[in-house]
């Protein structure tokens, strides 16, 4: 059985590339030529093997169906949570001369961290999943899961594969590296803050209210 291979992979192309530079503009900021040229691959790699066309397509949730962004989709997600990852970073970095923090890590974790969303969003893998959660799991991997697996496809170093896996829940069961406790801080507040900035559909008002957030209503 070809398991993770269920489709026939897209070709991934210069266009295909374009894009996801034009969806993450701040994957120029990465210093490391290499790291920000696996960093295009493996999202081309993501997209080559799902139905989405760009990562600006994958809708704006924090997990299919929750979480829903009324507005944004999860480009927007990524591009904010490297930017609060990165005034972490540099805040601290600032602070005291002997802080060492991978600024190149943690702008590169930032925008791959949900990079298996493509796979865990995917309609077909969803309707094979909720076909028979019995034969197949729901979802066979979650996307921290299927990111890690992508980023070590395409050579990205483990450190990256690791935030990837480990910036959800999954990672309650690892020591986090410094550079993936930040992503995961910048990921946790940016679902909460858009909570309480009332950006979220009405559907994640019940587990906003768990954790004492409630919603500010937008302007008219």
């Amino acid at each position: 059985m070809n398991f993770l291979d269920r489709r026939e992979r897209r070709d991934i192309t210069d266009a295909m590339r374009a894009e996801v530079l034009e969806d993450l503009p701040e994957l120029a900021q990465i210093g490391n030529e290499e790291l920000r040229h696996k960093c295009v691959e493996v999202w081309c790699l993501a997209l080559a093997e799902s139905s989405f066309a760009r990562i600006s397509d994958i809708p704006g949730e924090s997990n299919p169906g929750q979480f829903v962004l009324r507005r944004g989709d999860q480009a927007a997600h990524l591009r904010g949570v490297t930017r609060i990852a990165l005034s972490i970073a540099d805040e601290f970095a600032a602070m005291d001369p002997g802080v060492r923090i991978d600024r190149d890590l943690v702008i590169a974790g930032g925008l791959t961290h949900d990079v298996g969303k493509p796979w865990e969003f995917d309609a077909a893998n969803r309707a094979r999943w909720t076909g028979d959660p019995s034969a197949t799991g729901l979802p066979s991997l979650r996307h921290p899961v299927y990111g890690a697996h992508l980023c070590i496809a395409v050579g990205l170093p483990e450190e990256l594969a690791h935030i990837a896996l480990a910036h959800s829940f999954e990672g309650e069961h690892l020591i986090r590296s410094l550079e993936c406790l930040i992503v995961q801080r910048a990921d946790h507040l940016w679902w909460a803050i858009a909570g309480g900035c009332g950006l979220l559909q009405p559907s994640g008002d019940a587990i906003l209210e768990t954790r004492r957030i409630v919603p500010r209503p937008l302007r008219d």
